[in-house]
């Protein structure tokens, strides 16, 4: 089967990461099976987290690449395991030709803020730096409504869909449902009694609902332990994250421990 995702050839000449060969083949198995399961991919990743300290060891590198360090102008504090940690996006601009050799669309640089999140994170033995996760991005469905409260709609349901197919065919609990939504769609005076018919029988623990910051919509879980890969729809978004997810993410989703 042609890979679904491409990844690029040249990362080791600009990042050498323990890691990353691992995370890169586990990541093209789970596109696969994802695939073949009828779900569209987007051809490059989403994003890669890396944790590293200092952040300049992968930053610099970015640069090199043509990644814009802070693209968004914001950042992110993630308490992962209870520690506390800063992730500072890279965008790579959509001219660019390491698009064409596989670079993601972004990459997460997040470092520790003090010993102890330093630690932490060296004692997993993974490398300094090393690769969390890769997102596989997915391709949402097409926009037939003009309204973003239509449009919901649309979206939600589908995830909900894509969700449970890869949960049927990794034969692994995803992680929860988060969705960042526009605010003039949380705020519609229709929202509640209607996201009721778009989410179905998900029960409340398996979703977060939050306003996306900047508009758009960004929709995403994870999967595999210490949530190594991350699946997430995205449109119209004009942040890399949303901070509210992130915090959840980082608190509740994810872990430094991913054996």
């Amino acid at each position: 089967m042609v890979n679904p995702v491409i990844l690029p050839g040249d990362f080791a000449d600009y990042l050498l990461i323990e890691n990353a060969t691992q995370r890169f083949e586990e990541t093209l198995e789970v596109s696969k099976t994802v695939a073949a399961a009828g779900i569209q991919l987007q051809a490059n990743l989403d994003h890669a987290a890396i944790f590293c300290n200092p952040p300049h060891i992968v930053a610099d590198p970015l640069k090199r690449l043509g990644y814009i360090s802070g693209w968004d102008n914001c950042c992110y504090p993630s308490p992962v395991d209870g520690h506390d940690y800063i992730n500072v996006p890279a965008g790579l601009p959509s001219g660019n030709a390491a698009r064409d050799r596989g670079w993601f669309d972004y990459v997460a640089v997040v470092h520790p803020v003090d010993k102890l999140a330093f630690d932490q994170m060296l004692n997993q033995n993974y490398g300094n730096p090393f690769i969390h996760h890769l997102t596989l991005g997915v391709v949402p469905p097409k926009r037939v409504e003009e309204s973003n409260f239509d449009y919901a709609g649309q979206v939600i349901p589908f995830m909900i869909n894509v969700r449970q197919k890869i949960k049927n065919i990794i034969g692994d609990d995803p992680g929860t449902l988060i969705m960042a939504l526009p605010e003039e769609v949380v705020s519609h005076q229709d929202f509640a009694k209607t996201f009721e018919t778009w989410i179905g029988d998900l029960s409340l623990d398996q979703y977060q609902v939050e306003v996306m910051d900047g508009g758009g919509f960004l929709i995403q879980f994870f999967v595999l332990t210490g949530g190594r890969v991350e699946v997430a729809l995205r449109h119209g978004t004009t942040q890399t994250f949303n901070p509210k997810s992130v915090h959840k993410i980082s608190r509740d989703e994810i872990s430094t421990v991913q054996e």
